[in-house]
C-alpha cells in the first residue's frame, strides 16, 4: 500500500498538480496506514475512518483556483458547476466547505459531505478525494476535481474578470511562471506505417507517456489507437495512458468480436474516424485550453440551445480546428467528429477534448495536438488582454483623473 502511496504522491508532483509539501494519502489496510504531510496524514486517517472506502487523498493544489471558485460564489452556494465533460460524466459537481463551515470537528464536516462524492474542495486545505477500493481512484478523482476546477475557473475568468484581491497577481504567477511552453521537442516517435504487432504495442504505450508527460491530459482520461489491417488496436476503457502496457486491446476492425467489450468508450469514433479518413494513428487527450475554449461561444446568448455540449449542431472553428457537439461512447461523438476531422487533422469535442489524426504514424497526431493546444492557449490570453486589460487600464485612468479633480 504504501508503494501505492508514494506512487501516485510522485505523479502529483511530477506533473505539478499539487504542492509537494501539501500532499497527503491515508489507506485501509490491516491497518490504517497514513502518509505524506503531517497534519494533512492526520486529516487523512481521521476523515478515512468515517468513511466506507479504501483510500482518501488530501492535497494543496499548486494553483489557487479553487479557493478563488469559493471565494467568488455567492454564500448561498455550496458546489462548483463546471461544464467540462470529465465533471458531466464522472463528477457531477463539486461540493466545497468554506474555512468558517469546519467548525469544532474538521474531519466530521468533511466526512459528511464526502460521504456521497468522489472530490470535493475545502478552502485553506485543497481537494480531498477517496477511492471506493484503490488508492489509484482517490488519485484519479483528486486529478479529475483539479482538472474541473482549473477548466471552470479559466472559464469563469475570461467571462468576468477579477473580482478577489490576489487574483491578478495570482493569475500572472500562473501564466508567466507555472505554466510552461508546450512542444514536442526531444520526444522520439516511430515514422512512417508498421504492422509488428509488438511494435505496434510499444509505440502506442510509448506516446501515451508522452502525452501524460506534457500535461495534454489529466488523470486517466484520452485514448490512442492504430490500425493495422483489420485490427484496430486502441486503449482499454479506463486506463492510464502512461501505463498502456497490457492495456491494449487488439479488435476486428469489423466488430465481428466481443473482445472491444474492455476497449475504450470511445471505440466507435475511433472506427468510424478511421474509416471516413483512411488515416491509421488517432490520438485523444483533454489539453486544458482546448477545453476551455471549446466552451466559449459568441452565440450562446442569443441560442436557445441549453445542452450545448450535446445539441448544438454547428460546427464552430478555433482558427481552422472544427469544434463540434457529441456525447461520449456511441454518442455524437462517433457522428460528428470524422466528416470534420480530415480538414485538417484535429478536431475539437465541446468541453472534451481534442481528437488528432495521423496518416501513418503518432508523430503527426501528436504534434497536432500540440499545435491546438498552443493555438488555443495563445486564444484565450489574446481574448483575456482584450476584454480585461484594457478594461483595468481604463479603470486606472479614471481612477487617477478623479484623483487628479478632487
Amino acid at each position: 500500500m504504501l508503494d501505492q502511496i508514494a506512487k501516485y504522491t510522485a505523479k502529483m508532483v511530477a506533473d505539478r498538480s499539487a504542492l509537494a509539501g501539501s500532499i497527503a494519502f491515508a489507506a485501509q489496510d490491516d491497518t490504517l496506514i497514513a502518509a505524506g504531510d503531517a497534519a494533512l496524514s492526520d486529516l487523512a486517517g481521521e476523515v478515512l475512518s468515517r468513511l466506507n472506502c479504501l483510500a482518501l487523498t488530501v492535497a494543496g493544489p499548486a494553483l489557487p483556483f479553487a479557493d478563488f471558485l469559493i471565494q467568488r460564489a455567492e454564500r448561498t452556494e455550496h458546489e462548483i458547476l463546471p461544464r467540462d465533460t470529465e465533471t458531466r460524466t464522472f463528477l457531477h459537481d463539486i461540493p466545497f466547505l468554506r474555512a468558517d463551515e469546519l467548525g469544532s470537528d474538521p474531519a466530521a464536516a468533511i466526512a459528511g459531505l464526502l460521504g456521497n462524492r468522489k472530490g470535493i474542495v475545502v478552502e485553506g486545505i485543497g481537494i480531498i478525494a477517496n477511492g471506493a477500493l484503490t488508492v489509484e481512484q482517490a488519485y484519479i478523482n483528486w486529478s479529475s476535481v483539479f482538472h474541473s476546477t482549473f477548466i471552470k475557473y479559466l472559464e469563469d475568468l475570461l467571462a468576468d474578470g477579477f473580482k478577489l484581491k490576489g487574483e491578478e497577481e495570482a493569475f500572472r504567477r500562473f501564466r508567466h511562471e507555472w505554466l510552461t511552453e508546450l512542444t514536442p521537442a526531444g520526444l522520439e516517435f516511430r515514422r512512417g506505417s508498421f504492422d509488428d504487432k509488438s511494435a505496434i504495442l510499444v509505440e502506442m504505450a510509448r506516446v501515451g507517456r508522452y502525452t501524460v508527460q506534457r500535461g495534454l491530459v489529466d488523470s486517466f482520461f484520452g485514448n490512442i489507437s492504430y490500425r493495422s489491417g483489420e485490427l484496430l488496436y486502441i486503449s482499454q476503457t479506463a486506463s492510464s495512458l502512461d501505463e498502456l502496457e497490457g492495456c491494449i486491446d487488439p479488435v476486428p476492425f469489423e466488430n465481428s468480436s466481443t473482445v472491444g467489450i474492455t476497449a475504450s468508450s470511445e471505440l466507435v469514433a475511433h472506427r468510424r474516424i478511421f474509416e471516413v479518413t483512411g488515416c491509421r494513428a488517432i490520438l485523444h487527450g483533454h489539453p486544458r485550453f482546448a477545453v476551455v475554449m471549446s466552451m466559449v461561444c459568441e452565440e450562446q446568448e442569443m441560442c436557445s440551445i441549453t445542452d450545448c455540449w450535446k445539441d448544438c449542431g454547428r460546427v464552430r472553428f478555433l482558427g481552422d480546428t472544427p469544434v463540434v457537439a457529441g456525447e461520449i461512447g456511441a454518442g455524437g461523438i462517433a457522428k460528428n467528429v470524422p466528416p470534420v476531422i480530415g480538414q485538417t487533422g484535429q478536431a475539437i469535442v465541446y468541453g472534451h477534448g481534442i481528437f488528432s489524426i495521423g496518416a501513418d504514424d503518432f508523430d503527426e497526431a501528436f504534434k497536432g495536438m500540440v499545435a491546438v493546444e498552443n493555438r488555443c492557449r495563445e486564444e484565450y490570453f489574446r481574448r483575456f488582454d482584450e476584454k480585461w486589460q484594457n478594461s483595468l487600464a481604463t479603470e486606472d485612468t479614471e481612477s487617477t483623473e478623479n484623483v487628479k479633480s478632487r
